[in-house]
């Protein structure tokens, strides 16, 4: 791949996780986006598309950084059956600390552990959904490796807003983060097979 496709793909998941980025807080903030003046609206947006493309850059950061941990992993472990089952382990463990350390942190008394089941299990089956189809479209050996990225890689750039705890905040860190790292996923094959100029 040469350095006009890394800029390309570069600019292009800033773009699509700026703009996802900025709709979900559009959503958010609907009311207080709409109720001042032009001025506010325009602000707002701005300000919601910076915060939304800072994201997105840790996304591209985490999804170079997992290039390398792959190799790392590989080279080290000396099988990729073998590196795929440490994989598989990791995404277990991250799915059980999505559900178990953010119920004793936040859940009042009353509230079930199955209300922080929802969104670790919907992470996984995206995540499943996205392996799927970067297997189909490379190979079966791609499976487990798309799956780890999507679900571990995310969730470790998704920590800020984890401790926080705020749905609003939640989302808007969210969003950029699975849109960027899913579109990095699933064009970085394409961009590789295209033939140079």
């Amino acid at each position: 791949m040469n350095s006009r496709k890394v800029v390309q793909l570069f600019f292009t998941t800033l773009l699509i996780g700026s703009i996802s980025g900025a709709i979900v807080g559009f959503i958010f903030d609907y009311d207080i986006l709409t109720s001042g003046s032009f001025a506010n609206f325009i602000v707002g947006i701005i300000w919601l598309l910076g915060m939304s493309a800072a994201f997105t850059l840790i996304s591209q950061m985490g999804f170079f950084a997992y290039l390398t941990v792959h190799r790392f992993g590989l080279g080290l472990f000396k099988s990729q059956k073998l590196w795929n089952y440490v994989q598989i382990v990791i995404v277990a463990f991250v799915i059980f600390d999505l559900i178990y350390l953010r119920y004793i942190a936040f859940a009042e008394p009353g509230v079930t552990i199955f209300s922080y089941m929802i969104m670790p299990l919907l992470l996984l089956a995206y995540g499943l959904l996205i392996a799927f189809l970067k297997a189909k479209d490379t190979n079966k050996g791609a499976f487990i490796p798309a799956l780890f990225f999507i679900v571990v890689v995310t969730t470790i750039e998704w920590v800020p807003a984890l401790t926080v705890n705020d749905t609003k905040w939640l989302w808007l860190y969210f969003t950029p983060l699975i849109v960027g790292n899913t579109w990095q996923l699933l064009i970085l094959h394409r961009l590789a097979r295209e033939p140079k100029n």
